[in-house]
């Protein structure tokens, strides 16, 4: 279902123009607007879902299958050096558009881009907390 004051609604249901490069019944791709780098893209489900968490299992699947189409053809034309797909899930994770939405960031060497954290350290104890939580 499609949510009226969404602007990545109306972007991938073709209602705001873009520049499209890839649409099927579920998803539009297009090249974002403030790009990180030469070609960053997003993959714009139609189908509303503010996030990771409310998307059905089966738009995850095929943005993902989408999403590696997109890189293979990045790789060739666009002769990119590395790839990263950025996902963000609420403002804390840096979401800005709340609709689920899929950057696929071309990387040259040295493009300037520092996607990514900081690593932390690893602590044993942790670790088994946080496994014995998550797979209880």
């Amino acid at each position: 279902m499609k949510k009226e004051d969404c602007i990545f609604c109306r972007i991938a249901n073709g209602e705001i123009p873009s520049r499209t490069l890839y649409e099927d019944e579920m998803f539009r791709v297009i090249l974002d607007l403030s790009p990180a780098t030469r070609g960053h893209a997003l993959i714009l489900p139609k189908q509303h879902a503010d996030s990771l968490y409310d998307l059905p299992e089966e738009t995850a699947a095929a943005a993902m299958a989408l999403a590696k189409r997109i890189a293979d053809r990045m790789r060739q034309r666009l002769g990119c050096d590395g790839l990263n797909l950025v996902q963000n899930n609420g403002k804390t994770a840096g979401q800005t558009v709340p609709h689920f939405h899929m950057h696929v960031i071309p990387r040259y060497d040295g493009d300037g881009q520092t996607i990514g954290w900081v690593p932390g350290e690893t602590v044993e104890k942790e670790l088994d907390e946080v496994r014995d939580i998550l797979t209880r």
